[in-house]
């Protein structure tokens, strides 16, 4: 059988690709899917540890059985597209985009009558990492995957907390110093709600979605590291949100 994989980060690096169709013995799982890349890729074994896979967009461990069509996407620690449709979600909304984020229009989105506050995360790059001088950044994404896991986030958030809208945009691509990379606003009728449900969501995202920053500096880059999406994943419940599953054939 013949399944399509994924690799991103430090990954897609170590590969020399972004993506490859890989042929396994009927019954295999994933991990004789890692098993196989560990012995193409010595250096595969450094990220084994921290490493979380998905399987059709939905995290999964070393025993998931897989099937021919399957997609998995190898994924390393998240640093934690063309623009695509924003997805409504009771008047929330999630994007990815690579053009600038416009602060100002995102938050007369969220404003509404009923409401007594709207609380904003608007994430810039800054010019430095520690002593190094930071030339810009790279956002790349399991793009399908991040929207999902982002859509997620704002159903949770709108059954934990008494909120109004929630709007999570996150850039991709290049971004110069000081632009936006990552804008979270929650508006709700008391600020206590959108200060907690706010901070929440930035949280999740920096866990669980699977979006990876290169920092270029004049004398090299390297893969922003945070925290195993896997580990991430389970730290908290999120509501299933209905999404179309990829294509089992073959491509």
């Amino acid at each position: 059988m013949q399944v399509k994989v994924l690799f991103f980060g430090q990954l897609k690096d170590v590969v020399g690709a972004a993506e490859e169709q890989v042929e396994l013995p009927e019954g295999a799982s994933v991990e004789n899917l890692l098993a196989h890349y560990q012995q193409r890729f010595p250096r595969w074994q450094q990220f084994r540890p921290s490493l979380a896979v998905a399987v059709n967009q939905e995290y999964a461990d070393a025993t998931a059985p897989l099937r021919g069509g399957d997609e998995v996407a190898f994924l390393p620690p998240v640093s934690g597209g063309a623009r695509d449709p924003s997805t409504a979600l009771g008047g929330s909304r999630v994007e990815l985009t690579r053009h600038p984020i416009d602060p100002q229009a995102l938050l007369a989105s969220l404003k509404a009558p009923s409401d007594g506050a709207v609380v904003v995360f608007d994430g810039i790059v800054r010019n430095h990492s520690g002593a190094r001088q930071t030339l810009y950044l790279d956002y790349q994404a399991y793009e399908p995957m991040a929207l999902r896991k982002m859509r997620e986030i704002v159903a949770a958030l709108r059954a934990r907390f008494p909120i109004d809208r929630v709007a999570i945009v996150h850039r991709l691509g290049r971004l110069r110093i000081g632009e936006t990379s990552v804008w979270i606003g929650v508006s709700a009728p008391h600020r206590a709600a959108a200060f907690d449900a706010c901070r929440h969501a930035l949280d999740r995202l920096k866990h669980i979605v699977p979006i990876w920053k290169k920092e270029y500096f004049a004398d090299g880059a390297v893969w922003v590291e945070g925290e195993s999406p896997a580990a991430s994943a389970s730290a908290e419940p999120v509501l299933a949100v209905p999404a179309a599953k990829p294509s089992r054939q073959g491509s």
